[in-house]
């Protein structure tokens, strides 16, 4: 028997069948949010993605990295050397040092500065650094 027009467009949806568990969780609530969850999509992700995405975006293996440059520049560079200039900051490759005087400044960049900078090449890569720049400071 089909129904007229007018009670088929009024026509009672049943609700979906619940079990215990959402039972339980609709009177623990005080609020039946199932209706809620199905519009809205839970959308689940999994820890270890997001933990994955934020270390991309922060990239905190490339700044691990160069906040060792001042751990690898004492092991690897002369004393003498290291007792009178430091590395300051390391910015796209070129690691930036101060040296405490004019006469410091002018022995490194004479005669050291190529071997200083293959060394630190050899330990940190030379993707990493790529050039030094030696400033009085």
């Amino acid at each position: 028997m089909a129904l007229p027009p007018f009670q088929r467009r009024f026509k009672r949806r049943r609700s979906p069948r619940t079990g215990p568990r959402d039972r339980i969780l609709r009177q623990w609530r005080g609020v039946d949010v199932k209706e809620l969850e199905k519009t809205h999509g839970i959308k689940s992700v999994d820890a270890g993605a997001v933990v994955k995405n934020v270390l991309g975006a922060l990239q905190l293996d490339r700044r691990r990295a160069e906040s060792e440059v001042v751990k690898v520049w004492n092991q690897t560079i002369d004393p003498t050397v290291t007792a009178h200039a430091q590395p300051v900051n390391l910015h796209r490759g070129t690691l930036f040092v101060n040296v405490d005087s004019s006469v410091w400044l002018d022995e490194i960049v004479r005669y050291r500065r190529h071997e200083i900078l293959q060394r630190l090449q050899h330990a940190m890569g030379r993707e990493m650094v790529k050039k030094i720049s030696y400033r009085i400071g």
